[in-house]
């Protein structure tokens, strides 16, 4: 008894036990390679949605073919003012070839404000969860949002109003409101240099600054960006995104070394963070 006692406290006071992975890892030990690539570890398929759907108005889902590995995390994204989802489209089986289940959504009207987005958006987030046929796939519990422009807007509105998503990942985003200091989600803005649409001297740089530093948050800004820079494939907003995604979705902290202290090189304008705390 008294061996096992000493072999209890030793323990106690001369290790520290290794930390437990999450038990939402999904895929390989990332890299800079693996993110910067094309497509990321898991092979993907996509379904349409009708246009007849509740909410919204229709789009794409992509998933992985795998099921091995467990349910996955959802992500809703909105295009922006006047777009269609195949302005961004890229974004759908580029993120979901990480490990997410992405629907892309066509919205009601494509003039649809911000405020709209976002409840669409959260729509969309209903239907992956318990409408669409391959539902079992996903984690009901675990979703997030992102969208361009008026989109990006829009996943803040969604954030703010439904305080349980896991992240938030707003590109060049428009909105009317600067203050987002109730916003309680962890969200990673990425802004345009360039921006003359939604510049971020009055969008994304005061939606960042509003936001708690408690709820998580870091601002990307990529050097010489317009206000379409998600229209085409963009490797640092696509790494960035899914870092971002990985660590608060899945609460995969090997995607910490991604965020803090986070990208630079000749793409780079500027990025803030708060680091992930926990």
């Amino acid at each position: 008894m008294a061996t096992a006692v000493a072999v209890l406290a030793g323990t106690a006071v001369g290790a520290t036990p290794a930390l437990a992975a999450s038990p939402y890892e999904r895929g390989p030990n990332p890299t800079n390679a693996i993110l910067e690539a094309s497509s990321g570890p898991f092979s993907t398929a996509s379904q349409s949605v009708p246009s007849s759907v509740s909410g919204f108005g229709g789009g794409v889902v992509y998933y992985p073919t795998t099921t091995s590995q467990g349910t996955f995390g959802a992500v809703a994204i909105s295009p922006g003012f006047t777009a269609r989802w195949s302005s961004i489209s890229w974004l759908g089986p580029r993120i979901a070839s990480h490990g997410f289940v992405v629907i892309g959504i066509e919205t009601n009207s494509t003039l649809d404000q911000p405020a709209s987005r976002g409840q669409q958006l959260l729509a969309a987030l209903n239907y992956v969860t318990q409408t669409w046929s391959g539902r079992t796939r996903v984690d009901p519990n675990r979703l997030a949002v992102s969208g361009h422009s008026m989109g990006g807007g829009g996943s803040l509105e969604a954030a703010r109003s439904r305080p349980t998503l896991q992240a938030a990942v707003p590109l060049a985003p428009w909105n009317g409101t600067k203050n987002w200091s109730s916003l309680r989600v962890p969200t990673l803005i990425v802004g345009g240099e360039s921006d003359s649409i939604a510049p971020v001297s009055s969008h994304s740089e005061p939606f960042y600054n509003s936001i708690p530093a408690s709820a998580e948050k870091a601002y990307l800004e990529l050097n010489n960006a317009s206000h379409f820079f998600p229209q085409s494939v963009n490797t640092p907003t696509a790494k960035q995104a899914v870092a971002w995604l990985k660590r608060y979705v899945d609460d995969d902290t090997r995607y910490d070394q991604f965020l803090c202290p986070g990208p630079s090189g000749s793409a780079i304008q500027e990025y803030r963070q708060t680091c992930p705390a926990g």
